[in-house]
């Protein structure tokens, strides 16, 4: 490893070698997407079979790993795609955005005993419904789809992009919801527990159950008695299998030796703060953070003034002189300078504004924590030529193998 690269670098380096999983997270429009795809890019390059998933409905990581779309099937970036940027890809690249409904159905479809279960879930209008409902919560998809790609054994390296930080915290809780939202108490106190049908003239019912069930009755019909009676006896058979992949993507989200959260912020206040925040967040829960990219970082901040406290100096000014006195006045010359002047006045001011935001992260999160600095780019990131920029200021210029 060169010893050219920065300490940060050099963490970054190491968090695509040694973890299993790695979340970015962060408020909107900070760059978590992009960020996930160019550490996807990296530890692919590196020889690790990486998966990228975003949950960010943008879905601009297709377009910029230079796929026309991306779905609930992952798929593969080709070697091709690298060598085009003259980029090698020893290990390889898939990427894909979430389904919420198929995940949803797939993991019925896992954690049923058998076909006719699985089948009776699936058909019942309540299910239909309540998926329906709980599909709209991308965290608790995300988690479930993060236990299948990191338990199927095709991937060395999960990179999953979070939506934004109103709903990061949702996200670190999302393992749970659905079991608690089927929990053993809810379903006994419909049911008896004893297996069964349908309602059988409410024989199944305890007196509570019984009651709510006959109002329900009495409002929507025989039939959705029958429905909600048929979901819940069908979902307490399942109800070990939500329970064990919940609680192993709970042991996953807090083992540090597979696991690192990457906070993406920018160096504005807000979104300073709500790096802070999420940081306090994962610190609560025990969870392996202490890992921040600071994106759009201002590009004018290694510029210094002239010996007379100026940015252009004489040999500069002479230069824009010869080239425009043709076409300009003294006088238009000399705004046109002054205006040259305060553009570099307004942009060394953002940047210094940068540096202290950036310290100030840095006093915060401790000498524990990492702070890398992705430079605000000449334009937007697109494309996979882009990435690679991101890459090497994340991970220092590529080695040759």
């Amino acid at each position: 490893m060169s010893d050219s690269i920065t300490p940060s670098q050099r963490e970054m380096r190491a968090l695509v070698h040694d973890r299993d999983l790695v979340i970015c997270v962060g408020s909107g429009g900070v760059g978590k997407t992009t960020t996930a795809a160019s550490i996807g890019i990296q530890a692919a390059m590196d020889g690790r079979r990486v998966v990228v998933v975003t949950i960010d409905p943008a879905k601009r990581l297709a377009n910029s790993l230079g796929l026309e779309a991306l779905g609930n099937e992952e798929k593969e970036i080709p070697a091709s795609k690298f060598a085009e940027f003259g980029a090698e890809c020893r290990g390889s690249l898939h990427a894909m955005m979430l389904d919420t409904q198929k995940t949803f159905d797939e993991l019925i479809s896992r954690v049923s005993p058998d076909d006719a279960s699985r089948d009776r879930v699936l058909s019942n209008n309540i299910y239909k419904h309540i998926s329906d409902t709980l599909s709209a919560s991308h965290d608790y998809m995300a988690s479930e789809k993060l236990y299948d790609l990191h338990h199927c054994g095709k991937y060395d390296l999960v990179v999953l992009d979070t939506p934004p930080m109103k709903n990061a915290i949702d996200f670190l809780e999302a393992s749970g919801k659905l079991t608690r939202f089927l929990d053993d108490t809810i379903i006994s106190w419909f049911l008896k527990p004893h297996d069964g049908g349908k309602r059988r003239g409410m024989s199944l019912l305890q007196a509570p159950g019984a009651i709510v069930y006959k109002l329900l009755g009495s409002v929507f019909g025989n039939d959705f008695l029958d429905e909600i009676a048929e979901f819940f006896v069908a979902t307490k058979d399942l109800l070990a299998g939500f329970r064990e992949r919940a609680e192993a993507v709970s042991q996953l989200l807090r083992n540090d030796r597979k696991t690192r959260f990457v906070v993406v912020c920018t160096p504005r206040s807000t979104s300073m703060e709500e790096a802070r925040y999420f940081h306090r967040q994962l610190v609560e829960r025990r969870m392996p953070g202490g890992l921040f990219i600071v994106n759009q970082v201002g590009r004018y901040g290694e510029i210094e003034r002239g010996p007379r406290g100026r940015y252009l100096g004489d040999a500069d000014r002479s230069w824009l002189k010869t080239r425009l006195e043709a076409s300009a006045s003294s006088q238009e010359l000399a705004a046109f300078v002054e205006k040259l002047e305060s553009h570099f006045d307004r942009a060394v001011a953002l940047a210094s504004d940068d540096r202290r935001a950036i310290e100030g992260l840095r006093s915060f999160a401790g000498r524990n924590c990492t702070v890398a600095e992705v430079p605000q780019l000449p334009d937007e990131v697109y494309d996979f030529d882009g990435l690679l920029a991101i890459d090497r200021h994340l991970f220092g210029d590529r080695e040759q193998p």
